[in-house]
């Protein structure tokens, strides 16, 4: 066990991809350590050439990157990353993703599908990291996927209290999981808030294309909140805010923890009934999304700092979700 607290010649180093560099030094800023040195260049055919600019050989590295946009890039960067560090003779490697990307594809829902989710996590494995964190997976059993610790984040701490905030009267509020898959986390939000629980019932045809069918709750004369890990094409919120509408609901906020916005989002939520959507900075926001006035982002860098932290000290994760 570490005995140095960060900020007291700690014997480790935060590096970082390309992928959310302002998230890795706000968490730096935290521990107090400075954002260790590397450089991600490439070769005129596009080759990823990496170089980590300091010793760590017998130090503990965390590797932070999120593979958002582009998703495969940041993917490689990750993986070359934490091979050089490997080959530096670190003490331990631990890949802290943020943003956990092909999670979707963690089953096989057709014939002849693969399981991609699992891939990543076979390949950050045989590149030689001994630990991992990540925040609001999409499905919990990924942690699963990896044979080495795992430890999985939330951003319920920061997406709660701004809640509170924002609707100080819990009975005029409804929490709605915009699909069956979230209830679990839509039912956890709606009794730390005290607030009562709905479910849209939506059929997916095909990848990025939702299409609402039912409402089950009553969200007659309240406060409908949209709850969701991740707002990709917006396709499911938006249609979960008009169907909210539809059923009575007065007003229309919507929280997610991954702001992917690919494709049409922002123009689908700049023209839905959501007065708000409000996200995290595990992926950075786009110009066009800074730029929409409906799009609020928190930071989750404390969470991040305050885990990497516990997890070189050997200290309980636990106790940050109390």
């Amino acid at each position: 066990m570490h005995t140095k607290p960060p900020g007291a010649g700690a014997d480790f180093v935060v590096l970082s991809g390309n992928s959310n560099v302002p998230l890795a030094s706000e968490v730096c800023e935290y521990l107090k350590q400075p954002l260790g040195k590397s450089s991600l260049t490439r070769f005129s055919d596009g080759e990823i050439q990496a170089e980590i600019g300091e010793n760590v050989r017998g130090r503990d590295v965390f590797l932070m990157q999120s593979t958002s946009t582009p998703v495969n890039d940041h993917l490689m960067e990750l993986l070359i990353l934490i091979d050089a560090a490997r080959r530096a003779s670190a003490s331990s490697i631990t890949a802290v993703m943020p943003y956990y990307g092909y999670a979707r594809q963690d089953r096989k829902v057709a014939p002849r599908t693969p399981i991609t989710a699992r891939l990543v996590a076979d390949l950050i494995t045989s590149a030689g990291a001994d630990r991992f964190v990540s925040m609001d997976l999409h499905a919990g059993q990924i942690q699963g996927f990896f044979d080495m610790p795992s430890d999985h984040l939330y951003a319920s701490p920061v997406l709660v209290e701004h809640m509170r905030k924002a609707f100080p009267n819990p009975e005029e509020v409804v929490i709605v999981s915009p699909d069956a898959g979230g209830v679990e986390r839509a039912r956890a939000y709606a009794k730390r808030l005290g607030t009562t629980l709905a479910i849209v019932d939506k059929r997916r045809n095909k990848p990025n294309v939702a299409e609402v069918m039912n409402l089950i709750g009553d969200v007659r004369g309240k406060i409908g909140v949209l709850l969701d890990d991740m707002v990709d094409t917006a396709g499911t919120l938006t249609q979960g805010a008009k169907a909210l509408l539809d059923c009575g609901a007065k007003r229309v906020f919507a929280y997610a923890v991954h702001p992917v916005l690919s494709g049409p989002a922002i123009k689908r939520i700049s023209e839905s009934a959501i007065e708000q959507l409000v996200v995290t900075n595990t992926i950075p926001l786009s110009p066009d999304a800074r730029d929409c006035k409906k799009i609020v982002q928190l930071s989750v860098g404390r969470i991040f700092g305050e885990a990497i932290r516990r997890i070189y000290c050997a200290d309980s994760l636990s106790s940050l979700f109390v």
